[in-house]
């Protein structure tokens, strides 16, 4: 899938030749000349990142910057500055910036910032991914991606449904998890009974004392909840 870069800038010399330099890097490219029309670009077209010029008409880059960065915390922001502007490259940092170009730049350059820049978010969404696969608390050792399981060393015996349920409690450990929710995940047929059942089995295979639980917890009149 190719990333998306919105480019804002006013001057049209300068916003005609990033839009053309990035298609040609294979970059799904709009453009905006004001600070209402990125806003309103940046929620239609939802990009990856943006290039964001400071001095704009009706609202400046610092102000986009800021709804920005409060909208879609995930997007990068580079933002391009007039040369000697050192207020702004911290003002624009300050709003929350992830990096600064001054003008005039070096197409180069900036080319190489904007592909380190995805290939940092490609490794953390990596990163991220492998670490949802993986749990591991209290001596529990679980392998998602894999269906293994153990405690303190030892193989666990968990079935499919059971990984299932405790893959839910992992991506979401420390919150209630309502009844509903964990029947969702089984099947529609399922009930309050069905569900109880699950936590039993699940604690006599992972609790040092299934009959005083310690990492399944019962949130009485809520649900339960994975405290690790």
């Amino acid at each position: 899938m190719h990333q998306k870069i919105l480019v804002v800038e006013d001057e049209e010399f300068i916003r005609s030749g990033l839009q053309e330099c990035l298609e040609m890097e294979d970059y799904v490219v709009q453009v905006a000349e004001d600070g209402e029309e990125a806003l309103l670009k940046a929620d239609e077209f939802q990009p990856n990142l943006v290039l964001l010029d400071v001095m704009m008409p009706k609202r400046n880059g610092f102000e986009v910057c800021r709804i920005l960065r409060k909208k879609y915390p995930n997007i990068i922001i580079i933002m391009l500055t007039a040369k000697g502007e050192e207020a702004s490259k911290i003002t624009g940092l300050n709003t929350g910036a992830d990096d600064y170009v001054t003008k005039p730049f070096s197409t180069l350059e900036l080319l190489a910032r904007i592909n380190a820049f995805f290939r940092k978010a490609a490794l953390q969404a990596e990163n991220s991914a492998s670490t949802d696969e993986i749990a591991e608390f209290e001596g529990i050792n679980l392998n998602f991606k894999k269906y293994e399981a153990s405690k303190n060393g030892e193989p666990l015996d968990l079935n499919t449904r059971e990984f299932q349920i405790l893959r839910l409690f992992w991506q979401r450990k420390g919150e209630v998890l309502p009844r509903e929710d964990l029947m969702q995940l089984i099947d529609s047929s399922s009930n309050s009974r069905t569900i109880d059942n699950y936590i039993v089995r699940i604690r006599q295979k992972i609790e040092d004392d299934p009959d005083r639980p310690r990492l399944i917890l019962s949130i009485r009149g809520m649900g339960y909840k994975l405290d690790v």
